[in-house]
């Protein structure tokens, strides 16, 4: 209820205060008009007369034109243009007026000019003067002072949204950016001090609180640079989010967030075939397995935006699989959605799902992936990425789907740990049964994603969140690195360039270093690698390798049509001999003889070259598994 007093209140004041502008600029154009002299005894009945006409025509016009359904607080240039009409058209209804009842007799020519000149003055002046005060009201009480970084759209529409922003949180008073022509040069009143390398000596010289970095189109390797100069300053500092996540284009403070670590390690941005894509996809029936996890749920994300006949959810997970559902519903009311628990493994579930659905395209990331847990759980690493996976892919044979995308990783590549072993027995199974099936399979191998379920950022969070330390097995150790939305993009144009049988691999760039990645992200959490936080080398943990592979020597590299991806030419198998070890390799799992499963793994996987050394308990159990 105060808030409606006050907005009636304050329209009335300014309906108030326009009214008595219209006889004053009347007066005042009369005073002009004579040199700012004595206005003539005689003229004083002329103007009392006509302002009898003027004020009420004038009043209404500036009512119907909506001069109080703005806010003084945010008055803008529309608003002055809103001003000037309604003052132009009630000026020439208010001469018709006077025209048709007084003849306009003794009104001298130039006062409708000077009338319409004071009155747009007179009206306009006020409100924004009444904005600069209160843009300025609490500049130097509370305010953190502000640098932003870069001077483009996205730096002046955060500038004006911080100047008018009610709280008054934040005062910017700097811009820095590497343009030369913007050196020395104001925006909304803020002046460019020159270029991002002077970000130590401006913030000292300005006593700058908080660096904000407005460059929403900034590739990594900036983003890196500036963060590096933001740190040495020894400040907080938050960003705006990449233009692809900004939804309106529009850059405001509400949009800041802290500096992630993808913002960081993510490279050059994919570009894709989006018209290829989406005649691959639009119109058809779609299953992913794995739909809950990190990278299957931001898949589901990607192809529900391209509008496909119909989303089919695979996912053992309850609580993963209601969360991708849950999102789905609230993103794409009106895609064609449905949801299922099952496990991969279990036949009778996944051809029910074929048979009821029959998908046209799967996207298989159904699979486990924690290295070192997997080195103890062999038989539960084989019987889901290779068995499942096997499962899968016969279905999508038995049920006429054009297309299957097994999801795999780079660690099947001279494999030293029973998940990437698993992986590669995955992938060797889609490659040639593509030659024994009218579904085109196809492989996508990539690297690590960064933040997806059992990744190290993850970790790293944790461990920093509860002071350390933060735990790196080995300072050489390196990996590639991705983000989610990257990968998932890979998966979909990887999708349509396949003709089957193929090895599709992202040119992943250079390998990062996990001890740079921790002190990146101890940085990223304000604290000092060392003396705040530690880091603290652990030793290789079982199945772990220094370096990681995206393609085997055997297999042949060639360029495709996407100069991002490249296709690394499969090995053939003879299709009786490879199936004959996966029978062996089912059985071994119904026995849960632990010491066979790794022994047909390294019939499968030679490169791995190791022995399985295996103890077994009474009754066939495992005791333990070692590899020499």
């Amino acid at each position: 209820m105060d808030d409606i007093l006050d907005k009636i209140f304050s329209r009335s004041v300014a309906f108030l205060h326009d009214l008595l502008m219209i006889p004053l600029a009347w007066l005042v154009a009369y005073w002009l008009h004579y040199n700012l002299g004595a206005i003539p005894a005689g003229m004083h009945a002329v103007i009392w007369r006509d302002l009898i006409v003027v004020v009420p025509i004038q009043a209404a016009v500036f009512w119907v034109f909506g001069l109080y359904r703005g806010v003084w607080r945010f008055a803008s240039l529309p608003d002055l243009a809103r001003i000037s009409k309604a003052v132009v058209v009630g000026l020439l209804l208010s001469l018709t007026a006077t025209f048709l009842v007084f003849q306009l007799q003794n009104v001298p020519r130039s006062i409708p000019v000077l009338y319409g000149i004071l009155l747009v003055g007179s009206l306009t002046t006020p409100r924004f003067i009444y904005r600069w005060v209160k843009d300025h009201r609490y500049r130097f009480r509370s305010a953190r002072r502000v640098m932003i970084v870069g001077a483009g759209q996205a730096g002046e529409m955060l500038a004006r949204d911080l100047l008018r922003t009610r709280q008054q949180a934040y005062q910017p008073v700097v811009f820095v950016d590497d343009d030369r022509q913007k050196w020395g040069k104001e925006i909304q009143g803020i002046r460019v001090a020159g270029g991002c390398g002077l970000m130590p000596k401006v913030a000292d010289e300005l006593g700058i609180d908080l660096v904000m970095l407005a460059l929403p189109s900034a590739q990594p390797a900036e983003i890196r640079r500036v963060v590096e100069l933001a740190e040495s300053c020894g400040l907080p500092f938050k960003t705006v989010p990449h233009m692809d996540d900004l939804v309106t284009g529009q850059v405001s403070v509400r949009e800041l967030r802290k500096v992630q670590i993808e913002d960081l390690l993510g490279r050059e941005p994919v570009s894709l075939d989006w018209p290829k894509i989406r005649s691959g996809l639009t119109g058809k029936v779609i299953l992913v397995t794995g739909a809950g996890g990190s990278i299957g749920s931001e898949l589901c994300q990607q192809i529900a935006d391209l509008e496909p006949a119909a989303l089919v959810l695979y996912e053992q997970s309850e609580f993963n699989l209601y969360s991708v559902e849950l999102s789905l519903r609230e993103r794409f009311p009106n895609l064609s959605l449905h949801a299922h628990l099952g496990d991969i493994t279990d036949r009778v579930a996944t051809e029910r799902v074929f048979e009821k659905y029959c998908p046209q395209v799967v996207f298989h990331a159904a699979a486990y992936k924690h290295v070192p847990m997997l080195e103890n759980q062999t038989r539960e690493a084989v019987r889901n990425n290779v068995l499942g996976t096997k499962v899968v892919a016969d279905a999508a044979t038995q049920y006429g789907c054009s297309e299957f995308v097994l999801i795999s990783t780079d660690k099947a590549v001279n494999p030293a740990n029973v998940m990437g072993a698993t992986k590669r027995v995955a992938e060797i199974y889609c490659q040639n049964l593509n030659a024994n099936s009218e579904t085109r399979f196809i492989t996508v191998r990539f690297g690590n994603v960064l933040g997806s379920a059992g990744s190290v950022v993850p970790l790293f969070q944790r461990q920093i969140n509860l002071g350390g330390p933060v735990t790196v097995t080995h300072p050489e150790m390196e990996r590639y690195f991705m983000t989610v939305r990257e990968a998932c993009q890979l998966i979909m144009q990887a999708g349509v360039l396949g003709e089957g049988g193929e090895i599709f691999v992202l040119d992943m760039g250079k390998p990062v270093k996990i001890n740079y990645l921790a002190e990146q992200m101890i940085l990223l959490s304000g604290k000092m690698p060392g003396r705040d936080i530690r880091i603290e080398y652990t030793g290789l943990r079982p199945g772990e390798k220094l370096y990681e592979e995206l393609f085997h020597e055997r297999e042949k590299l060639i360029s495709t049509k996407h100069e991002q991806i490249l296709q690394a030419q499969y090995r053939e198998m003879g299709w009786d001999l490879l199936l004959k070890k996966l029978k062996e390799l089912q059985t071994a799992s119904d026995e849960y003889n632990v010491g066979r499963l790794a022994e047909i793994l390294n019939w499968f996987v030679p490169e791995r070259n190791q022995q399985a050394s295996v103890e077994h308990a009474p009754k066939g159990e495992v005791v333990a598994v070692t590899f020499k």
